[in-house]
């Protein structure tokens, strides 16, 4: 009596790596009523190989700049002046101006969002007093939270030196916090727009070059927290980096046609300074996942459901064929880690024809 197997038709692979293993969590199930007489010989064979096999992937992602947000306006007035975008604003820089009196950046966490005064206490005061130093308006201030009459001391010096009314208070129409240098992404607003309280003025980002892109979940085990990447840039050349950060929101693909569900990925390099190209570039991220050395391995199209449970492949020798049941391993490359049934490098294994 002839044997019969089931023909697998489609394979689709979910790699999960657990404790430093890889294991096939799902496969498709093989159309149910297609049969092959275990007799026949295949259309077409592959050899078995053995080498390293990795499940490296390559994605298309975007070269961008890290921490994004936006520098809002602390006074009523018309704008006069804003940075232009691809500038880069260092402490005590421009930002912009309303009604010809610059807005300056210090750098800080905390958001200016009052003025500040002798007898105030908190983070922005802490902040202030951080940068008067720094600037060398008052270095014999504590560092503490409390706005003293030194403070108010510094403050002056520092508001002549910009020639401004020397008050001993400043506030945000005088200073903007953010967490250090600037680049100008774009002006929200232009010359001659009214500025007001909270009213966008420009979009900043950090120096710092990132690359963002897009990960199916099934692929999620490739892209950890610290994975190592190649990114290869826009007009050639090679930068090396890590998966620094990854989305916790499941989204769909920016194609109608694509449902596929992602997660946002983001990497920072090794050497951001070395990283040229104009923001916006498309680039190539290379994930180089794991790679088990000298395995055996076949065509994933090789692999075949079998009847009583389990994959395997078709052994073709000396002209008659045999079903072998197999243990997988890591899929990559097209192709699938096996082992059991006396399997040897350079065996023939049943293929579909091309």
């Amino acid at each position: 009596m002839k044997r019969k197997r089931i023909v697998l038709a489609a394979v689709v692979v979910v790699v999960v790596v657990a404790g430093g293993g890889v294991a096939v969590t799902a496969l498709a199930a093989p159309d149910k009523g297609v049969t092959q007489q275990n007799s026949g010989l295949p259309p077409a064979t592959a050899p078995i190989e053995r080498g390293d096999l990795s499940d490296s992937t390559q994605k298309q992602g975007t070269l961008g700049y890290s921490k994004e947000r936006k520098i809002n306006a602390g006074a009523m007035g018309t704008i006069t002046w804003v940075a232009g975008a691809g500038s880069s604003v260092a402490r005590d820089g421009r930002l912009y101006e309303v009604d010809g009196k610059p807005v300056r950046l210090m750098y800080g966490t905390t958001p200016m969002y009052r003025t500040l005064k002798t007898g105030d206490k908190g983070d922005d005061v802490r902040q202030l007093k951080e940068n008067l130093r720094a600037l060398g308006f008052g270095s014999g201030l504590a560092d503490d939270d409390k706005f003293t009459a030194g403070t108010a001391d510094a403050v002056k010096r520092w508001q002549k030196d910009h020639d401004l009314p020397k008050t001993g208070t400043t506030g945000p129409d005088q200073i903007a916090f953010s967490a250090g240098p600037v680049r100008i992404k774009s002006a929200d607003s232009t010359v001659g727009d009214q500025a007001g309280p909270g009213k966008p003025v420009l979009t900043t980002t950090s120096s710092e070059r990132i690359v963002e892109f897009k990960l199916e979940v099934a692929d999620g085990q490739l892209a950890r927290t610290g994975t190592k990447v190649t990114v290869d840039l826009p007009g050639g050349g090679t930068a090396q980096g890590k998966v620094s950060s990854i989305g916790k929101t499941v989204e769909e693909g920016e194609d109608p046609q694509d449902k596929t569900p992602k997660i946002s990925v983001t990497v920072t390099f090794d050497d951001p300074s070395k990283v040229g190209g104009l923001d916006k570039s498309p680039v190539t991220v290379n994930l180089t996942g794991q790679t088990h050395k000298g395995v055996l391995s076949v065509p994933v199209n090789a692999l075949l459901a079998l009847p009583s449970g389990g994959f395997g492949v078709q052994v073709v020798e000396n002209g008659k064929a045999r079903d072998v049941a197999v243990e997988l391993g890591m899929f990559g490359q097209g192709r699938v880690e096996i082992s059991g049934g006396g399997l040897r490098e350079g065996m023939k294994v049943g293929v579909p024809s091309l």
